[in-house]
């Protein structure tokens, strides 16, 4: 087989230096793992969303479709699958119908995605007949309840949606329910149960906690008994993003509920149907360590290591080079004004590397920069910690053929070798036609004609140091559907086509 990387279209990285130019399905592909639409270190937002729209006009409509799709269900991304279903609403009304209920599954997908188009992003500024079609269904299908669970947020509000779409009331309960979110008159006594409940909770009766979530009820004047039962009914996310709020208002003076909620945090089956990322765990267990109760700290730990269960285990030889580059301190999901995470990329890559690790304890790590930094790791100690000894080292420039020149200089035997990076390399800037990374590849090869190579790239980009062949995957993306990947491509299941071919496997 032809040396695909031979004809790789070569460009420049944002960093100036030399890399090789992805393929329109891929890049996009890229986008929709790893953008939020926010300021990373080398890109703006604005910019972001300027190259995902120019790359689903170079791709065919099925593709965009598949990657909206496999964005939602299987990266969990929340802006990018409701922009990519709103760009095919003035594309492909037959695929964008086709996708809709499986990108739009809760009422924030829904806000998200009439925000964009009433934003003119897409072409449009006012939602059209199929979309408001569709809008009116996905409403009309929620029972009352749930709809009243979810409606915390504006821009839109849900009766902000209820005014644009006009959903016809399908009873006198529904009709009570729309009258009272519009503030219109109603009949009170058939409002559902849930909401009579929370407006007299507002108007002083405490005798019930309603069962709402925790932004509905965390403006009002919260005694420490309502605060304790709005720990006990909160979702396990909520649970997760609240810990220092309910660590303030004394939930955790209560002994058997701390244990309650400890239990529930590291509970397998919450963890699933959560959709966690790993790396908000690790937020959460930095953001309480030294404050919450040991025992939510321990359960932290305990959920961390059920949530990387997709981590494979790989026979052979395994080396693991997380990029602890300056770069790489800039927050994982961008810069957003008051909204940025305290979760940086080298985080997420220390996060990668210890997981790795933990599963395979005889790899070997290599941080790096511009050059491999050393640190002592316990690959039978907590991930968590490992992780954190890991992102506390490094900021220095980025070279992506570091840790490939030591184990040449080594000449170390190697069956994997996974990268975790942001791909802007610019200290070695190779020669000729080649990266410095893809030379120092090709030398190892030589010595493991079957060694596989992984890089996984953690923010929005279209470059890559080594582009795509029969044993070199790029995959995007921080949730545990690369892990999977990983898996399949170590195990030698995943084809030349790799990522793309799993996203094109996608039913539009």
């Amino acid at each position: 087989m032809a040396n695909q990387t031979l004809f790789a279209t070569r460009t420049r990285n944002q960093a100036g230096a030399l890399a090789y130019a992805m393929p329109a399905k891929h890049a996009l592909a890229q986008y929709a793992a790893t953008g939020c639409f926010s300021r990373t270190f080398y890109a703006t937002g604005e910019a972001q969303l300027a190259e995902v729209l120019r790359l689903c006009e170079q791709v065919e409509p099925e593709f965009v479709a598949r990657t909206a799709v496999y964005s939602r269900t299987r990266g969990f991304m929340k802006d990018m699958p409701a922009l990519l279903c709103a760009w095919l609403s003035k594309r492909d009304a037959r695929l964008h119908e086709a996708v809709f209920g499986r990108v739009i599954d809760n009422l924030r997908m829904l806000r998200n995605y009439v925000q964009i188009l009433r934003s003119g992003v897409v072409g449009r500024r006012s939602l059209g007949t199929a979309p408001k079609r569709l809008v009116r269904q996905w409403l009309e299908s929620q029972r009352e309840e749930s709809l009243f669970r979810s409606s915390a947020g504006q821009s839109p509000s849900l009766a902000d949606l209820v005014k644009m779409v006009h959903p016809k009331p399908a009873g006198r309960e529904r009709e009570a329910f729309y009258g009272y979110l519009l503030g219109r008159e109603h009949a009170a006594n058939r409002l559902p149960e849930l909401v009579r409940q929370y407006e007299a909770f507002k108007a002083g009766d405490r005798s019930q906690t309603p069962d709402v979530p925790f932004t509905l009820l965390s403006s009002l004047s919260l005694t420490g008994d309502d605060w304790r039962a709005v720990a006990r009914r909160a979702s396990w996310q909520t649970l997760r993003m609240n810990l220092n709020t309910f660590l303030r208002q004394g939930v955790f003076t209560d002994a058997a509920l701390t244990r309650r909620l400890a239990e529930r945090l590291c509970d397998k089956d919450e963890i699933r149907k959560a959709r966690v990322f790993p790396y908000q765990l690790l937020a959460a267990f930095q953001a309480s360590k030294g404050r919450a109760p040991q025992e939510i700290s321990d359960a932290l730990q305990a959920a961390m290591e059920l949530a990387v269960d997709q981590v494979p285990e790989v026979a052979g030889r395994v080396v693991v080079c997380p990029d602890v580059s300056g770069s790489m301190l800039s927050p994982v999901t961008g810069g957003r004004k008051g909204s940025t995470t305290a979760v940086r990329c080298v985080d997420v890559a220390a996060l990668v590397a210890a997981a790795v690790l933990r599963k395979n304890p005889k790899a070997m790590v290599l941080p790096f920069e511009q050059n491999v930094v050393r640190v002592e790791l316990k690959p039978e100690g907590r991930i968590l910690a490992n992780a954190e000894r890991l992102a506390a080292v490094g900021g220095g420039g980025t070279d992506c053929s570091a840790p490939l020149k030591v184990l040449n200089r080594m000449e170390a035997k190697v069956d994997l070798a996974i990268f975790v990076s942001d791909n802007e390399s610019w200290v070695d800037p190779g020669r000729g036609r080649s990266t410095a990374m893809l030379m120092q590849w090709e030398k190892l090869r030589k010595r493991n004609p079957r060694a596989r190579l992984v890089c996984l790239d953690i923010q929005p980009n279209r470059t890559v140091q080594v582009a795509d062949r029969d044993e070199v995957l790029n995959v995007g993306g921080f949730s545990d559907a690369v892990f999977e990947l990983v898996s399949l491509f170590a195990g030698g299941k995943l084809q030349a086509w790799h990522w793309v071919g799993e996203i094109e496997r996608v039913r539009a």
